[in-house]
């Protein structure tokens, strides 16, 4: 096992602590890759022969660093490849470091559900599903012309690779910095699809407020929903044209919030993430003739000054979306 994915427990609200967990890890190795708001993929082949010590022995170290300088506790999966060792991690707990044998990788896979593997989606694992398909055993035995003709070419190929444990994937360095976050997190788990919206609402405000303060536009949109489980799902958007609009930024997160086709799901907190971030000058923005768009904008200048004066509270969440709302509900703010 050479590659961790770390998943660092982090109260709501603290994603601000991210870039110094990655720092921690940097202590063992050049090669981080950020999985933002929480996680890292870290490639210790380096370390291992460094340090004399396994990727598994390593994790133990960094887990009592994370604790003893930041109070934050993690949960690591280990693996050959980084595809592997995110399966690990949904079997990992806080405490206990959870790693794919390399001489039993597809033991391992065997039993699991098709919708463990990274990148495989709800709509995937259902059609595979109705064919009998739906452990990752069941996928690998599977002909490999089958699989192309259920799912496409390249995705049954893909697929096929991955559920007989080939893994590809590779840890690409990235800098956290080059993203904002905000998260609203729920007292309790939340049924409601209207209060998941107005959470949206508000996240989106207050992102778009952030882009506009440090004068910077975004190119991509990232959905990450947190479910009672402890699972995630996450979803991107590039977005028509680079924006810090909080009504182009809630109108891509809605998009993606119902794409998601939600059902009774128990959601403990949802994220939006701003990505690929540019200064604000380089935005273009397509002309219209709408008065209620530039209402929209002259009315967002007048929020900011608003916030600048008199603090990031001085406009309440949802007071500029035509919904309204969700001045109903509390979340602590983001870092």
């Amino acid at each position: 096992m050479t590659i961790l994915c770390v998943r660092f427990q982090l109260p709501p609200m603290y994603e601000a602590a991210l870039p110094g967990l990655l720092g921690l890890l940097e202590e063992f190795t050049p090669v981080v890759e950020a999985l933002p708001p929480d996680g890292a993929l870290a490639d210790l082949r380096g370390a291992e022969r460094y340090f004399g010590r396994s990727a598994v022995e390593l994790a133990s170290v960094i887990r009592v660093r994370a604790l003893a300088r930041y109070g934050v506790d993690c949960a690591i999966g280990a693996g050959p490849g980084p595809m592997l060792a995110r399966v690990a991690l949904r079997e990992a707990r806080p405490g206990v470091t959870c790693a794919v044998p390399e001489d039993a990788v597809a033991e391992f896979l065997a039993d699991k559900p098709v919708a463990a593997l990274p990148g495989v989606g709800a709509a995937t694992a259902r059609t595979l599903g109705e064919y009998g398909l739906d452990t990752l055993g069941l996928v690998a035995a599977a002909p490999l012309s089958t699989l192309q003709r259920l799912i496409g070419a390249k995705a049954g190929r893909e697929l096929h690779e991955k559920a007989g444990g080939v893994d590809r994937g590779r840890v690409v360095p990235n800098a956290v910095s080059r993203s904002l976050a905000t998260e609203r997190a729920f007292g309790l788990d939340e049924l409601d699809p209207g209060r998941h919206r107005r959470a949206l609402l508000s996240a989106a405000e207050e992102l778009g407020a952030r882009l506009r303060a440090v004068q910077k536009i975004c190119r991509t949109l990232t959905l990450t929903v947190r479910y009672a489980d402890r699972s995630a799902t996450v979803r991107s958007r590039t977005l028509k044209e680079p924006t810090a609009h909080s009504a182009a930024l809630t109108k891509a997160a809605y998009g993606m919030y119902e794409a998601l086709g939600l059902q009774r799901a128990r959601v403990r907190a949802l994220t939006l993430r701003a990505e690929d971030l540019a200064p604000a000058e380089q935005a273009c923005h397509q002309l219209t003739f709408d008065p209620v768009d530039e209402k929209a904008r002259r009315i967002e200048e007048v929020a900011d000054r608003a916030r600048a004066k008199f603090g990031p509270r001085a406009v309440m969440p949802g007071a500029l979306g035509r919904g309204g709302g969700a001045t109903s509900v509390s979340w602590p703010r983001a870092a």
